[in-house]
């Protein structure tokens, strides 16, 4: 009884000024975690995961022990490949020990057609090397007279 209960009534309640001043650089930590940290990781890890889902064969890659090879074959749906680290050497590699593709294949199809284009241009060029070679006689004859 020698207790008054006028202390009691102080409180302002559970929103009071005071407590969002308290919880304010709470949250302000949170944000810049956020920001700083869990937001890039995010999207690394995005990243990475198309980068794998984009293997094919052909491509460059380098494993997660340090191993640089081609791609030779990639299951889809299935989490090994096989890749090439040297002449008839094939090794089943576990496709999130992927860590960097080094060079990127062209797809077939466009790389056939770079190939029919660059064998119409060589063989232009051959025809041509062969009319310069033809008039080259010639003119050293002009020249030597």
């Amino acid at each position: 009884m020698l207790i008054s209960t006028a202390y009691a009534q102080g409180a302002g309640g559970m929103f009071d000024q005071n407590a969002l001043i308290q919880f304010l650089p709470l949250v302000l930590i949170f944000v810049v975690f956020y920001f700083l940290l869990i937001r890039p990781q995010q999207q690394k890890q995005k990243q990475q995961r198309s980068m794998l889902d984009a293997l094919r064969r052909g491509d460059r890659v380098v494993t997660g022990g340090g191993i640089i090879g081609t791609v030779n074959r990639v299951t889809p749906g299935s989490d090994e490949i096989e890749v090439d680290i040297a002449q008839n050497v094939r090794v089943r590699v576990l496709r999130s020990t992927i860590t960097t593709v080094l060079a990127k294949t062209d797809p077939a199809s466009a790389r056939d057609a770079a190939n029919d284009s660059a064998s119409t241009r060589s063989s232009g060029r051959r025809r041509a090397a062969k009319d310069e070679s033809a008039k080259e006689p010639e003119v050293k004859e002009d020249e030597k007279a």
